[in-house]
């Protein structure tokens, strides 16, 4: 009887939408299903994913939050104002060169961006993913996945999310050459085409899906090449929804004549923001001058907060949160400066927020929001491991 080698492969923003309309994998995944999405980006859905806790529970939503007292940049309060013109400091290379030495400066070791925050804001901020997610330990209050991998004893390969899609899939390969029992493969490159071109049907998106198909065969391959039967699921975050229109959220709330860090403090994500009221006159003011985007947006019930696994009492992520309706997006934003052709990050009961799962094998029912990967790997990783200690003690 041949050995069982167990294969969770993330594809980054393989919505359900996607899968449906495309009909992805359906031959050699049969089994497959819509899944609910975690509230907010990548940010809040890969620590979801990797440690099946929601936000409130792992505290990572939007990659910056207010916080001056936590902030790692407060030097950044005497040099913000001096990185003038701001013409050059935005410049998306000198932005990114600048990310990559403010991470080694702090000893970041998880992902790393500064995107359009402003220079002047950064002293008020702090940073959420600053440990690699990946690896053991790397969510610190919450066990993760290689925390689980590690305690369980069996042989493993956790993909590394700074390679491309190429690098890692062929990584894959050489760990199941390795003997490796279970393998999560992260592949990233969908989601920066989709967020460029979000129809299903596009050419581009058809030649990645098609590129991952020959994937999924030359893994399929190399199982049956060291006499192992595959089980293989793909697993998603997040889908992408087209852009409708943009909103310009930060001049109204500027026009208000409000300061930044007195007054109130503000994390402008692609849909949402994110705001502090500091003085007395901050709430109403803010929330009168966002009156008239109430028809193309909301703030958030604590009812909804609670659905979405995000309401903290400490409010954590801010006093209150805009989100805007599918399609729209805010611009500018700190996140940039363009609208993009897609975006996700909007209700998670929009039919194109939906994630998906797909698997060669039976999906137990109670895989509906994608907090419950976790369970479902956990589940592998466990009885792997009670195989592995009887065979042991025999």
């Amino acid at each position: 009887m041949s050995r069982k080698i167990t294969i969770f492969w993330f594809i980054d923003a393989l919505g359900w939408e996607v899968v449906r309309q495309t009909n992805f994998l359906q031959d050699l995944l049969p089994f497959r299903q819509p899944v609910g999405m975690q509230f907010g980006y990548s940010s809040s859905a890969i620590p979801t994913i990797l440690s099946g806790q929601v936000p409130a529970v792992h505290g990572h939503l939007g990659l910056f939050r207010y916080a001056p007292e936590d902030s790692p940049f407060r030097l950044f309060r005497w040099l913000g104002p001096l990185m003038k013109p701001s013409g050059l400091w935005n410049r998306g290379r000198v932005r990114n060169l600048l990310s990559r030495l403010l991470g080694r400066f702090y000893g970041f070791t998880g992902y790393f961006q500064l995107y359009q925050v402003p220079f002047t804001k950064l002293a008020s901020l702090d940073y959420c993913e600053k440990k690699d997610l990946f690896v053991p330990g790397g969510m610190e209050t919450v066990e993760n996945l290689a925390d689980l991998l590690v305690r369980s004893g069996i042989r493993y390969h956790i993909s590394d999310w700074r390679l491309g899609d190429r690098r890692n899939l062929a990584a894959a390969r050489a760990a199941v050459a390795e003997g490796a029992e279970f393998l999560f493969i992260y592949t990233a490159e969908l989601d920066a085409i989709l967020h460029n071109t979000p129809s299903p049907q596009a050419p581009v998106i058809q030649a990645k899906l098609e590129w991952y198909r020959g994937e999924a065969d030359e893994l399929l391959k190399t199982c049956r090449s060291h006499g192992l039967e595959m089980r293989l699921t793909v697993i998603s975050d997040h889908g992408m929804s087209p852009l409708t229109r943009t909103v310009d959220l930060m001049s109204a709330v500027e026009a208000t004549g409000l300061v930044f860090g007195k007054d109130y403090g503000a994390c402008y994500d692609s849909t949402m923001l994110r705001v502090n009221f500091l003085s007395a006159r901050a709430e109403a003011a803010i929330k009168s001058a966002l009156k008239p985007f109430e028809e193309c947006g909301h703030w958030l019930s604590e009812a909804e907060e609670c659905t979405y696994g995000i309401y903290r009492a400490d409010r954590y992520f801010g006093e209150a949160i805009f989100l805007v309706a599918p399609g729209v997006q805010i611009v500018p934003s700190d996140m940039g400066v363009r609208p993009l052709a897609g975006m996700h990050g909007y209700a998670p009961e929009d039919k194109d927020s939906y994630a998906a799962i797909l698997s060669n094998a039976e999906i137990p029912p109670e895989i509906r929001h994608v907090a419950n990967y976790f369970t479902l790997m956990k589940r592998h990783v466990e009885t792997r491991g009670r195989l592995q200690e009887e065979k042991v003690g025999r």
